[in-house]
């Protein structure tokens, strides 16, 4: 994305985003130059050096060459802070990268696979109730897991149920432009989707703009590993991707993934969207942080 022409080592100040010095030179790091990929950091991930407040956090990461944030809880925040993120982005060329469309602990308690109309009627209201979420914050995309698998009916059944009620939320998404990822999940095996493939056919069959594939490198390097293989077999219907290295679920280059690899590949295939940074720091502190910064520059270096 473009960055509209901001310069990483002179002060904000004159911007009205920051007073005084730059988070940037406050904390003596170097100018950062923009990633190659959009990769989107949460809220946390950085509050060593910039501190607890998520819009200051929003701030260093910028002047470290990020230009997306992800936030899973963005529904559970005030209004308020929600047009605040969305402004804040905006003022800096950033993008808003996924929330999780949920009630509280919505994809655990859950289950769009047993066909029942409570379900069917709890995701149409988190829907309606997600569009107006991304008109604050300014969010394309938003993550929904259809819940447990219900062991009472055969599979095929569930998969019907799981479709049916996904319609029923994209015919609420499309009019606002608004896309649901659905993510595929290695926490328990009690989930419905499991694998990209089968989540590749959930989204053909529900046949809507506003349902696509959330592939988050992790779990499926934990489900089903061949990760570059079957992200090409399910490409046309990806519309968001995740990071994490296994075992772990850290940054890149503290488990057993190629990121930089990946990561070629993603750029050479000419991805436009946004990876989110959905993993832990492997080292706390603002060491673990700097170290952070460190290896996504080292995954990012492969042009």
């Amino acid at each position: 994305m473009e960055r509209r022409g901001f310069i990483r080592n002179s002060s904000l100040a004159g911007m009205g985003l920051l007073s005084g010095k730059s988070l940037f030179s406050q904390n003596n790091l170097p100018a950062a130059k923009p990633f190659n990929l959009s990769y989107a950091f949460h809220d946390g991930m950085f509050a060593n050096h910039a501190g607890k407040d998520f819009i200051d956090q929003i701030k260093f990461a910028h002047d470290q060459g990020f230009n997306a944030i992800e936030d899973n809880g963005m529904m559970s925040r005030t209004p308020e802070m929600q047009s605040k993120i969305g402004d804040t982005l905006e003022k800096l060329g950033m993008r808003m990268g996924v929330f999780v469309i949920t009630s509280e602990n919505w994809h655990w308690k859950m289950s769009l696979a047993t066909g029942k109309q409570e379900f069917k009627d709890l995701i149409v209201k988190d829907c309606h109730k997600a569009v107006e979420v991304a008109k604050r914050c300014n969010a394309k995309w938003a993550t929904v897991v259809p819940g447990n698998y219900d062991r009472s009916l055969p599979y095929d059944l569930q998969m019907a149920n799981v479709i049916e009620g996904l319609r029923l939320g994209t015919e609420v998404l499309e009019k606002a432009g608004l896309v649901m990822v659905l993510e595929p999940l290695s926490d328990n095996p009690d989930l419905f989707l499991r694998y990209s493939a089968q989540t590749y056919m959930v989204c053909k069959a529900v046949n809507s703009p506003s349902c696509k594939i959330l592939f988050d490198m992790y779990h499926m390097q934990r489900n089903e590993g061949n990760i570059i293989a079957n992200m090409d077999k399910c490409w046309s219907e990806i519309g968001y991707m995740q990071i994490g290295d296994n075992p772990g679920r850290n940054e890149p280059t503290t488990g057993e993934m190629n990121y930089k690899n990946i990561f070629k590949h993603i750029y050479n295939k000419g991805f436009k969207g946004i990876l989110g940074m959905e993993h832990g720091n492997a080292v706390k502190g603002k060491e673990g942080e700097i170290a952070l910064i460190k290896a996504y520059r080292e995954s990012d270096d492969f042009l």
